[in-house]
């Protein structure tokens, strides 16, 4: 890993609030299909599941006499990839992406796809490193 991705990954963990013991789960996390077999798409599955649980009860806490109905639209409004890839985008996210040479010459550091699901990815990474309660604290 080159010096400029060490301090590329060093500066979304200060963004984020949150320094990995093991570095190599947010590697994983930032690492597109594009780049090779080993890649993102496993903890991006389990990323969606936490972040979809923390914004659910995080909703369910904010309003008590919201209805299902209600609460589940919020929340499908959250994590949707759009609101997902802002949040990622005011993250710089993009600079940290270990993306494969097409995707880094057609502008995958900017997709949206590709920032929400690495986004989802890094909240898994973090659950994985430190644990559910730290996970829904940096979430």
């Amino acid at each position: 890993m080159s010096a400029a991705s060490k301090a590329a990954l060093r500066q979304l963990e200060t963004r984020i609030g949150y320094t990995f013991t093991d570095q190599s789960l947010l590697i994983a996390a930032l690492t597109h299909r594009s780049a090779g077999k080993s890649n993102n798409e496993r903890l991006e599955f389990l990323g969606d599941s936490l972040v979809n649980h923390v914004v659910a009860a995080d909703l369910f806490q904010q309003f008590p006499e919201a209805t299902e109905g209600q609460l589940s639209r919020l929340r499908a409004k959250i994590v949707r990839g759009s609101h997902l890839a802002e949040i990622a985008l005011r993250l710089d996210l993009g600079v940290a992406l270990v993306l494969g040479t097409g995707e880094r010459k057609s502008g995958g550091r900017n997709r949206h796809s590709i920032l929400a699901d690495a986004l989802e990815a890094m909240a898994a990474a973090i659950l994985l490193d430190a644990g559910f309660e730290v996970a829904c604290d940096v979430l």
